[in-house]
């Protein structure tokens, strides 16, 4: 049986037959990106990728721009024509990864085993792998694009996309909807209807130093004030509520000998809840020093908002099973504790589906790695949302 407009109108088994024929070819695509290293702190490496996603890009007939950036790569941005004048379709993902320049010298590329391994497989250069086929197949098979289609892919994702984030929501803003090519939860494929919102803060301990042994009675110790604020702070997580806070760095101190003057911890805060934001932002603002002659500083604060389970998202979530059903699997949704830049787009209100990309495991680990067979159905389930949402 035959549907009636876009992708829908290819018998329900042919758009996974075609991704099938062309899965070298996405492999090999992924693995070319792959071998491009491109750690978020190297501007020069992240553009030699958006240089050769651009050329891609170009040859598929995409409008392609650079938004300059200073201290990170240009973040590459390719418009789509598409045969009617719906609102565009806004493609999500990000060209950094997480490892150095050389990691391929122990992290090699490479197939086996069923999976295409190395560093940024799975996270996320098989997502940007998939968008360059389904929007390939979507203009074999009709001709051009269904609807217009904007692509952005970023070069800061992971380093808090502080200079891409007014990019991103502007062009959310003028899309029906966002679909995040970051990778899916577990080796099941789950997309991601909700994310924790994410927060970082600084809390400076000062004291007052003195010769442990000659003056002791003098110090004021901050690294012992900031022991008893961490015990403070620790109870106001709320795992019912999906609240964390979780001191990943604490320093302090100089020498052995010394009282210290100085301490400080670094916190990680997730929420699920976007109003849990202001109020544990107010808890930690209004801590008072046990020591009444330490002093406290907190700086820091909520860099992305939580991706909540919106009516929008719903439904997309339910178009994708959908799709996803017609083609012979079922599709599961998952919510993470983990950020990304759908955060902000589903933050805006706008519907939001993340997850899409590729299938593995070892995000930012030495095992990184995507199933080889998961991508024709993660490329066809892609292009007929592009399609139909």
């Amino acid at each position: 049986m035959r549907k009636k407009t876009g992708i829908q109108e290819e018998p329900t088994t042919k758009p996974l037959e075609y991704f099938e024929e062309r899965r070298d070819d996405i492999v090999r695509d992924i693995r070319e990106m792959v071998e491009i290293e491109s750690p978020s702190d190297s501007k020069q490496a992240v553009g030699r990728l958006g240089k050769y996603l651009a050329g891609k890009f170009s040859r598929l007939g995409g409008q392609v721009q650079f938004h300059k950036a200073v201290e990170v790569g240009d973040h590459l941005q390719v418009n789509f024509g598409g045969k009617n004048d719906r609102k565009p379709v806004l493609l999500l993902g990000h060209m950094d990864t997480v490892y150095p320049v050389g990691t391929l010298a122990t992290m090699s590329c490479r197939v086996a085993d069923g999976r295409l391994w190395g560093p940024g497989t799975l996270d996320m250069k098989s997502g940007i792998g998939l968008i360059l086929h389904s929007i390939a197949a979507l203009q074999a098979r009709n001709g051009e694009l269904p609807r217009p289609v904007h692509v952005l892919l970023v070069s800061d994702e992971e380093v808090g996309s502080d200079s891409s984030r007014h990019i991103t929501e502007a062009l959310a803003r003028k899309s029906a909807a966002v679909l995040v090519l970051e990778p899916s939860y577990g080796l099941h494929g789950a997309v991601k209807t909700a994310r924790k919102g994410v927060g970082e803060y600084l809390l400076t301990v000062t004291g007052v130093a003195a010769h442990s042994g000659l003056d002791f009675e003098k110090g004021q110790s901050a690294i012992l004030e900031l022991a008893r604020q961490i015990e403070k702070i620790a109870e106001f997580t709320d795992m019912k509520r999906g609240l964390t806070l979780n001191f990943g760095l604490v320093k302090g101190g100089t020498r052995v000998n010394v009282v210290p003057a100085e301490a400080t911890a670094t916190i990680d805060v997730r929420i699920a809840r976007l109003k849990d934001a202001a109020s544990i932002d107010r808890k930690l603002h209004a801590l008072k020093p046990f020591n009444r002659k330490c002093e406290l500083e907190i700086t820091g604060g909520m860099n992305r908002p939580p991706m909540e389970r919106t009516a929008g998202v719903a439904m997309l979530y339910q178009a994708a099973a959908a799709i996803a059903k017609r083609f012979g699997w079922k599709l599961s949704e998952a919510a993470v504790g983990g950020g990304s830049d759908g955060n902000f787009t589903a933050g805006l209100g706008i519907p939001t589906l993340d997850g899409l990309g590729g299938v593995g495991e070892g995000a930012h680990a030495t095992h990184e790695s995507i199933l080889i067979a998961e991508l024709p159905r993660r490329a066809a389930l892609l292009a007929a949302l592009i399609a139909t949402v």
